[in-house]
């Protein structure tokens, strides 16, 4: 039997990023929270054109990250 793999959230784990948007349909901010779930997470704020986008990095293996880029 294969043992269960084992997440990589230590800081030295690989990290991909989402880009989420910055404000709401009525222009109010999202607010944001930090990932309990990984230690290499930290956001950015980009600018795509005319829209601001929050990017947030977090481990490949971070199970918010994997829920975010499957909701996409």
């Amino acid at each position: 039997m294969t043992p269960p793999r084992t997440r990589k959230i230590a800081y030295t784990a690989p990290v991909g990023s989402i880009d989420l948007p910055a404000f709401d349909d009525n222009g109010t901010p999202y607010e944001v929270w930090p990932c309990h779930d990984c230690y290499p997470w930290h956001f950015e704020v980009v600018r795509d054109g005319s829209e601001i986008m929050v990017r947030e990095w977090h481990a490949v293996d971070c199970t918010l990250f994997q829920q975010l880029l499957a909701s996409e």
